[in-house]
């Protein structure tokens, strides 16, 4: 079981927790919502607990929680640019379908 970063993610994610100063990693879970009934959510964590997964990619914890483990194992997190727009990607292989609008998955 794993959750993992592209080096363009890990850069991305290495200098926002520069700039806050502070921060332990990045955490990847899910939330339900939206047409499909899942979204993916990011927060930068402070401080690990107990009950969280943790996974070291390029140098950096990825830290998930065991309720969103299930359904987002095998993730890989990039960050893209594309235009104008840059965001985070989800490559995640659990995925069976998604919204038109791409804000929401199921598996």
């Amino acid at each position: 079981m794993a959750v993992s970063l592209t080096e363009a993610a890990a850069k991305h994610v290495r200098r926002s927790l520069d700039k806050r100063g502070k921060g332990e990693g990045i955490r990847v879970g899910i939330r339900t919502t939206g047409c499909s009934g899942m979204a993916y959510v990011l927060e930068y964590v402070d401080e690990v607990s107990a009950e969280d997964e943790v996974f070291e990619s390029h140098g950096l914890k990825v830290i998930v929680d065991a309720n969103s483990l299930d359904f987002i194992d095998g993730t890989e997190l990039d960050f893209v640019r594309e235009g104008v727009n840059e965001g985070f990607k989800f490559n995640n292989p659990n995925v069976r379908g998604e919204c038109g609008c791409g804000e929401s998955f199921s598996v």
